[in-house]
């Protein structure tokens, strides 16, 4: 019999992956809701250790991490620089795709 590995257990390995990880968190950030936001961060901060560890190396305390991942959580920017930098990823900001115009054909 196969092994079967949950979807949790197969996105956690997944996110290990810096540009899988990125672009994880760049979608949930399309969504612009906060807790799918918060969620994905907490799937990605999973997949790149312990919190005690991830505390230590983002300089913040274990239960301030516990407490801004959770789905009440209203992490500050620089707690989230903080933990993006620890896992080796950050944030940037790029213009929005310009929308295709459509051509005026003159009559």
């Amino acid at each position: 019999m196969a092994n079967v590995t949950s979807y949790q257990e197969d996105l956690i390995e997944a996110l290990k992956d810096p540009k899988e990880a990125a672009a994880y968190l760049n979608a949930a950030i399309e969504e612009g809701d906060r807790e799918v936001f918060l969620l994905a961060l907490r799937n990605v901060a999973q997949a790149h250790g312990s919190m005690s560890a991830l505390a230590k190396k983002s300089h913040l305390k274990r239960e301030s991490l516990y407490r801004m991942l959770s789905k009440k959580g209203n992490p500050e920017i620089k707690s989230i620089f903080n933990l993006l930098h620890a896992i080796g990823l950050k944030l940037t900001v790029e213009p929005e795709a310009l929308k295709s115009r459509k051509a005026v054909v003159p009559p």
